[in-house]
């Protein structure tokens, strides 16, 4: 019976580890912009780890990848329980810490694929972390599946191909597109709010400094302030999710202005999509005026959208000589619709009909 149960648990983490590493090596800078948020100072205060996210982001969902494989042959089998069980304990703690706190809302564990909340994310780690137990204490059952050569040769031709297609995404873009603007998208209609749509219940508190004290008043205890109180914040408090559109928070700013809506409408749209003009590299800002002077040819109205401020935009457009105008979006928006630095992203009538990295940019059919 132990030996059954093993097998079970061995089989289960095994594929889990693999599954879960490659849906992030799809996308590693996705799961970067995660451990970035975790590393932030309102989190867990490390802000010195956030440059090198994306390095660990890769080595990370490479070895939940190559620890699965090793799992499921039985290579180096303590080697692999101990990496195991350390690695989720401590997953297991990020996501209790980000659930019991509520400061990182998505672990990222299955990327874009499957969205978890805080606290699927932290009993999904206690389920792995049950069955990785149960490898630990009886790992006397855990015995090669092949020959030394055989295994050794099936594990490194796991960690080659890993290392090969994080090499690619990171080139290229992902190889699937699990985000809410892939390919065939229609903005508009992805921002749309179905009238029977479920509404969040949200309760609005009041902070106010009562004797050198703070104390909280909801909207309906508001008469009940004492006179000379002192207002300190106001804060929402949400009693029940509704209905979220799979897109929102998206503009297109210029001037005060938001222009989503002539923007959209264009026939023919290309945008360079740039989140960040201080990381944007310099490979792929270089190709950009060339491209816009082909896409207008071709009848494309060229634009810019980017989250930097006016006074980087100024100073990249006199680097560069461009003569497209940038428009303004959150930042997290921009990283959302593409992961490179910059992207072009074409548009018809506001759906979206190609999306290339800076790279790719000959594949592009205008």
């Amino acid at each position: 019976m132990k030996n059954i149960i093993t097998q079970f648990s061995r089989i289960f983490v095994g594929f889990l580890f693999i599954i879960s590493g490659l849906i992030k090596l799809n996308d590693p800078i996705g799961f970067a912009f995660k451990l970035e948020e975790y590393f932030s100072v309102p989190v867990l205060n490390l802000p010195f780890l956030e440059p090198f996210a994306l390095a660990i982001a890769v080595l990370m969902v490479i070895l939940e990848v190559v620890l699965g494989v090793m799992l499921l042959v039985g290579f180096k089998r303590k080697l692999t329980i101990w990496s195991l069980l350390l690695m989720i304990v401590f997953f297991t703690f990020l996501t209790f810490y980000s659930a019991y706190f509520n400061k990182v809302t998505d672990c990222g564990c299955f990327g874009d694929a499957l969205k978890l909340t805080p606290w699927e994310s932290f009993t999904k780690d206690i389920v792995l972390l049950f069955f990785i137990l149960i490898l630990f204490f009886n790992i006397k059952f855990i015995n090669p599946v092949f020959k030394n050569k055989t295994n050794t040769a099936i594990v490194l031709i796991a960690l080659l191909l890993s290392i090969f297609m994080a090499y690619w995404v990171l080139n290229h873009l992902p190889l699937k597109d699990f985000r809410a603007y892939k390919i065939g998208t229609n903005i508009e209609e992805g921002m749309a709010f179905p009238p029977d749509a479920e509404q969040s219940v949200v309760e609005m508190i009041f902070v106010y400094k009562v004797n050198g004290e703070n104390k909280e008043f909801t909207d309906k205890e508001l008469m009940s302030i004492p006179p000379g109180a002192e207002f300190v914040e106001r804060r929402d408090n949400v009693i029940s999710e509704g209905y979220v559109p799979p897109i929102h928070d998206f503009t297109m700013e210029k001037d005060d202005f938001d222009h989503k809506a002539e923007l959209l409408a264009e026939p023919k749209l290309m945008i360079f999509l740039t989140y960040n003009l201080d990381f944007a590299d310099d490979a792929g800002l270089k190709q950009l005026e060339a491209l816009k002077e082909i896409a207008v040819e071709k009848g494309y109205k060229v634009i810019g959208m980017t989250a930097s401020p006016q006074e980087k935009i100024a100073k990249i457009k006199a680097q560069y000589n461009f003569t497209f105008d940038y428009y303004f979006a959150d930042g997290t928006t921009l990283k959302t619709i593409e992961r490179a630095n910059p992207s072009i992203v074409v548009l018809e009538k506001g759906t979206i009909t190609q999306k290339v990295h800076y790279n790719d940019i000959d594949q592009l059919k205008l």
